[in-house]
């Protein structure tokens, strides 16, 4: 299959999606998501679907301009960064507009988005072996898998303990993400390619 090659509006988006500048702007808002739930004192069940929401919007439309960006991948992996894009806006949206959700609702909407999320990094990995940062990629879906899974094992979970396996997840998410715009602005040519490709 060959490479998407976009036009007009999709050129654009493609060009604001590899910049640099909008990976760090993702990474810092999703860190200090995390960050922000970890010095929250008393943070309620409200506020927590609320802060999480809003980030998994961000990472929605993040995720949309991100497959745009994605020149050299194929139609496929441009499409399944895409859909991923459109679920997390799902869930984002539904998780801040719901605000009665249960802990375990939360719990499982974050679950299932996790395991999404991993399944895709994976297969987008695997089926590009030539993608610069392929092995962080691998490690990363990974762990999206087994923390989507923890989360929908534990049936009984704590607002505590689920804003605790959220906060980590977004820190060391969003300084990845970071670390990974400082390079490519640096110049790094290793993971300039790999710009277009992260969520």
């Amino acid at each position: 299959m060959q490479p998407y090659t976009p036009s007009g509006a999709a050129s654009a988006l493609g060009r604001l999606g590899g910049h640099w500048g909008w990976l760090l702007a993702f990474g810092i808002v999703t860190a200090a998501a995390g960050i922000a739930a970890v010095v929250w004192p008393g943070i309620t069940l409200l506020a927590a679907a609320v802060l999480f929401g809003v980030q998994l919007i961000a990472t929605g439309i993040y995720r949309l301009v991100a497959a745009f960006a994605a020149t050299d991948a194929t139609v496929a992996a441009r499409v399944l960064l895409a859909l991923l894009g459109v679920l997390s806006l799902i869930v984002g949206i539904y998780a801040v507009r719901h605000v009665q959700l249960t802990i375990v609702a939360l719990a499982l909407l974050l679950g299932i988005f996790w395991v999404a999320n991993g399944v895709i990094e994976l297969f987008t990995a695997i089926s590009h072996r030539a993608m610069p940062g392929r092995e962080w990629r691998v490690v990363m879906g990974t762990a999206s898998i087994l923390a989507g899974v923890v989360l929908l094992a534990i049936p009984g979970i704590s607002l505590i303990t689920l804003v605790v396996l959220l906060s980590i997840w977004l820190i060391a998410f969003g300084v990845m993400e970071i670390s990974l715009a400082l390079r490519i602005r640096s110049g790094d040519p290793a993971s300039a390619g790999h710009s277009d490709r992260m969520s």
